[in-house]
């Protein structure tokens, strides 16, 4: 039985990078396709699309790639885990890897990056770094 839905996406992602596979399938939610689509905006991943996995909704996603072949994608963290929730307040969202990477929070309004809340001044919970 899988606790962490969201940890679990991004080790996905990670093992797919290590692999050098071109993508990877995984089992779809409200919650991981706005993640998706963050990165996607962020220009951490290529593409996203809908798929289907043993019959059920899934999403696969397009890993990109730097010339050398190592992935754009160097870290994931998950910040926020079922047993362990991270808030912060408008005020106090800090910058990853100062600057270099991304906070995805969820805010009031959406699933947004680190940059967008300071932006929008909300605050919300910590769900992932990316670098």
């Amino acid at each position: 039985m899988m606790t962490d839905p969201i940890a679990d996406m991004l080790t996905r992602i990670r093992n797919a990078g290590m692999a050098r596979s071109l993508s990877v399938t995984m089992p779809a939610s409200k919650l991981k396709r706005s993640i998706l689509e963050v990165l996607q905006e962020e220009g951490y991943i290529d593409s996203l699309q809908d798929a289907e996995l043993d019959g059920h909704p899934a999403l696969t996603l397009r890993v990109l790639y730097k010339d050398e072949g190592t992935t754009l994608i160097e870290g994931l963290r998950r910040i926020s885990r079922p047993g362990r929730r991270v808030y912060v307040a408008a005020d106090s969202v800090k910058k990853v890897r100062n600057g270099v990477g991304r906070a995805v929070l969820s805010t009031s309004e959406g699933v947004v990056t680190d940059v967008k809340a300071r932006e929008l001044s909300v605050g919300g919970e910590v769900l992932c770094e990316v670098w």
